[in-house]
């Protein structure tokens, strides 16, 4: 009897979706929100780059050169190491985004006033940051005290993005905010419809549980939010010729895992609020402004102010922003992008509880 209920939930509501489009009306209030957040948070210089030192040499020289990038502004030291295995896995999972190693006979090179070669390995995720870490690097290691100022030279190599194109950071991170923009947007304002117009009343009078009502909406919406993405990563891949570096089962996953969020939102905002303009208006700014400003999609988190950096962590578009770029750009594998998928997972889950329990008072 269950099962009969629910499919004709899903029939229902896959009926109304076809015939019923949504048009999106901006309001006068979200310039002046996004006047705000851009204002406040928006902050082009690149400075406190997580850096990595792998030292092979372990000299007086080689330590006095770590001690440089240590004290310069431009980087934050997270990583010191002799392994170089240590490199790859805290690049694959963004613990840094540019390392420096010095090799073995460092100093005995430039006691000898040899060339003394230094690698800089600059994340190419972000190919602005790539590009000015670069520089700073080069800037520290060149201004170094040696027996002759050109005895070090650098080797500069991009990794994951080596011809710095922006299109292939970019493309990545509109997955994540393409589906953040309008799944939770159309399932809001489409139960916010029926409660305008009375039709929900037919529901809170018939024997359909919470749970049931829940997942008689997720369904279609979710199906229609999991068919964008698929043709959203057709389009990038076909048209702007990106890179697939990693695994597409994997980035599929973590995507329907990350359409069930998204439309959850959804359910949760059409749950709080009686009106479409107050769906539309909380909707956008819980979900399009966050996924644009707070997610890592523009800006670097880490050149924000640190509160804004922990708000940032309220919103789920940031970790499927980082299992996308991560699985696309890094050819990252599942223990690399778990953390991630296992946070989009639990937000899921809090969410469908929360918009339950708020309809189950209605909806017996």
């Amino acid at each position: 009897m269950k099962g009969h209920r629910l499919r004709a939930l899903v029939i229902k509501e896959s009926r109304e979706l076809i015939r019923d489009p949504i048009t999106v009306a901006l309001a006068v209030i979200m310039p002046l929100i996004m006047l705000f957040l851009f204002g406040y948070a928006v902050n082009l210089d690149v400075e406190r780059v997580a850096l990595g030192i792998y030292d092979l040499d372990n000299t007086p020289a080689s330590r006095a050169l770590t001690a440089r990038f240590d004290s310069s502004r431009y980087f934050q030291l997270q990583q010191k190491s002799a392994d170089l295995h240590d490199l790859d896995s805290a690049m694959q999972s963004s613990t840094i985004k540019m390392g420096v190693v010095i090799p073995a006979g460092f100093a005995r090179q430039l006691l000898r006033d040899e060339s003394a070669p230094v690698q800089v390995i600059v994340d190419g995720g972000y190919p602005v940051l790539a590009r000015l870490a670069s520089a700073y690097a080069e800037a520290v290691i060149g201004n170094f005290p040696a027996p002759r100022q050109a005895a070090i030279r650098v080797r500069a190599r991009v990794w994951f993005n080596p011809s710095l194109r922006s299109v292939n950071f970019v493309v990545p991170g509109l997955f994540a905010v393409i589906l953040m923009a309008f799944p939770p947007l159309l399932t809001a304002l489409a139960i916010v419809r029926e409660k305008e117009t009375g039709t929900i009343e037919q529901i809170y009078a018939s024997p359909v549980t919470s749970g049931e009502f829940i997942v008689g909406k997720l369904v279609p919406y979710g199906l229609v939010a999991f068919l964008e993405i698929l043709m959203v990563i057709a389009v990038g891949f076909a048209w702007f010729q990106v890179p697939m570096t990693g695994s597409p089962a994997l980035l599929l996953v973590s995507a329907f895992v990350y359409v069930l969020t998204t439309v959850g939102i959804g359910l949760l905002v059409s749950s709080l609020v009686r009106t479409q303009l107050a769906a539309m208006l909380i909707t956008l700014i819980v979900t399009l402004m966050p996924s644009f400003l707070f997610s890592g999609f523009l800006f670097p988190l880490f050149t924000m102010p640190l509160g804004l950096q922990l708000y940032s962590r309220l919103f789920p578009a940031g970790d499927f922003m980082e299992i996308s770029r991560g699985v696309v750009l890094k050819s990252a594998g599942l223990e690399a992008v778990m953390p991630h998928l296992v946070m989009l997972i639990i937000y899921t889950v809090l969410i469908f509880i929360f918009a339950a329990w708020r309809m189950r008072q209605k909806v017996v």
